[in-house]
């Protein structure tokens, strides 16, 4: 059974949703470890940047994918680059 498109982005956004806070947490302690200096909104405009590639990222490639294995993607994608 195939995601629709919807089916497809909603997934990447609770996927990265749930990534988002791991990731802002993370860096928290992360930063705090090395020594650097970060407020919460620098903190939250990083992790919102990143997050956004994150959801893109995640649909592309679902789309991608959706119904094929990746080796099928993968030899259709590049078949047209194939020499004679």
């Amino acid at each position: 059974m195939t995601q629709t498109r919807l089916d497809s982005f909603m997934e990447s956004i609770t996927n990265t949703a749930i990534g988002f806070f791991v990731s802002l947490i993370t860096w928290i302690a992360v930063a705090r470890a090395y020594g650097i200096p970060m407020t919460w909104g620098t903190n939250l405009s990083i992790t919102a940047i990143f997050t956004v590639v994150s959801i893109l990222r995640q649909y592309v490639l679902r789309r991608a994918f959706n119904g094929r294995t990746p080796w099928a993607t993968l030899s259709s994608t590049f078949a047209k680059f194939r020499l004679p």
